[in-house]
């Protein structure tokens, strides 16, 4: 039975997988793993770039990139992280953003939109910010402002910056509900999730828990004018509701959408909603969103 559950795992995540194009690049003076999908397709749609959590790797969120099957998707894996080589030195925003935009000239891209997941929100927050002529829209998910923040549950942030999490199959499945609440419903999707994640490198993990030690949007996002959705879930116990209407005030141009029953991993859980949000605020007044990038 456990075979046969694994091998319908293992064809889950091929699915998901089938249609990306995965190559180690030298970027920066890194070396990472990145992903496409349809970059080299026709598109009336920017492609879409994607920072990811803390430790995850693109094979996580692959589902989200095989949901929107109109738009090219971009996104690699952190140094050290995934089928990234080990780092050797740390890195931070700046530097990380910079190293992006160096990653979209070699794939021949010259503005996107950017979605950014809980760490990766962060990241988005910064890049956008960093480099916003090469930013249209920005989409945010059970991400926060950085230090200036309302911490999560301390029995699931202290299970979050636990790498086991990613090591230990049984430690994940355990503290689940903890890390992400439970509406993720049935339980294949649970382990599908799990059987999708590569544990990190020690280094590569703590490289990244570093890179964020101290940074904060929050002085800055007043003055930031990209149209941006911001998704939260209100049963997140990693990070907190409040943190979305923090980012709502602070932003501008923004708009909060509120995922009813959502954890940190409502992505995944309720990915219908999810998707139909992201479809409606990138598909709204494209063509004067470009202009506006320009």
């Amino acid at each position: 039975m456990t075979d046969k559950v694994d091998e319908a795992l293992e064809g889950a995540l091929d699915e998901a997988m089938r249609d990306a194009h995965i190559s180690i690049m030298p970027v920066g003076g890194r070396q990472l793993r990145v992903a496409t999908w349809r970059l080299d397709q026709p598109s009336e749609h920017l492609p879409l770039l994607f920072f990811n959590g803390i430790g995850a790797n693109i094979e996580a969120v692959a589902p989200l990139a095989e949901a929107l099957p109109e738009r090219p998707f971009i996104m690699f894996d952190m140094p050290g992280i995934g089928g990234s080589p080990q780092p050797v030195v740390p890195y931070n925003p700046v530097t990380m953003s910079w190293t992006t935009t160096q990653l979209l000239d070699k794939l021949g891209v010259d503005t996107v939109d950017v979605m950014g997941v809980s760490w990766g929100g962060a990241m988005a927050q910064h890049f956008a910010i960093q480099h916003p002529g090469r930013t249209r829209k920005l989409i945010l998910a059970a991400t926060t402002p950085g230090m200036i923040m309302v911490p999560g549950n301390p029995s699931s942030l202290s299970k979050m910056a636990d790498p086991r999490r990613y090591i230990d199959a049984a430690f994940m499945e355990e503290h689940f509900q903890t890390l992400y609440g439970g509406a993720l419903g049935k339980a294949v999707n649970k382990m599908e999730h799990i059987h999708r994640l590569k544990p990190p490198s020690p280094r590569g993990y703590f490289y990244q828990l570093l890179a964020m030690i101290g940074w904060t949007s929050a002085p800055v996002l007043p003055f930031m004018r990209k149209e941006t959705l911001i998704l939260m879930g209100d049963e997140d116990h990693i990070v907190p509701l409040t943190n979305g209407w923090l980012l709502d005030k602070l932003i501008p141009n923004s708009e909060l959408v509120v995922l009813r029953g959502g954890g940190h991993l409502f992505l995944l859980s309720h990915s219908d909603e999810c998707v139909a949000e992201i479809h409606r605020f990138l598909d709204e007044s494209e063509q004067s969103g470009l202009s506006e990038a320009a």
